[in-house]
């Protein structure tokens, strides 16, 4: 499988992740392919506080340590900005699950800004926990930690 088609993958199982807790959401077509396509989903959800709009950057990896361009990360937050939303890079080891974290807790390693595996387990929210989900009438919380 190629790493175009494991991204593809990954986005979306993130999407139904989302749609299963009650969210909207689109995948971005053209997301880390084409200019102007600087996250790869959008989600929210109606709130009280009109909050929980949010520009997703799903990253996996099958190494211990993951590395996304100092220039990704700027034209993403610069996106999000733009369309008032939250900025979330959700992350994916194998065999760990999804963990997300704002882009300001991503390590500078000079080139790029980086994570490891430990780190993100450290500082990283399962998506109960970074989204607020309840479990009372939503769909699956816990991410399917297989792969």
């Amino acid at each position: 499988m190629s790493n175009k088609a494991k991204g593809s993958k990954c986005e979306r199982e993130l999407y139904d992740l989302f749609v299963s807790n009650g969210f909207r959401a689109v995948r971005v077509a053209g997301s880390g392919m084409m200019e102007n396509t600087a996250c790869d989903l959008i989600a929210g959800r109606a709130s009280a506080d009109g909050k929980q709009k949010y520009a997703i950057e799903a990253k996996s990896s099958k190494s211990p340590n993951k590395y996304i361009t100092k220039k990704q990360v700027e034209e993403f937050v610069v996106f999000s900005e733009i369309f008032g939303l939250t900025t979330v890079v959700a992350l994916r080891f194998n065999r760990e699950g999804w963990l997300f974290i704002s882009p300001n807790q991503l390590r500078d390693s000079g080139k790029n800004w980086a994570i490891s595996l430990e780190e993100a387990k450290k500082i990283g929210k399962r998506f109960s926990q970074f989204f607020n989900v309840s479990s009372a009438g939503s769909g699956a919380l816990d991410e399917d930690i297989s792969e």
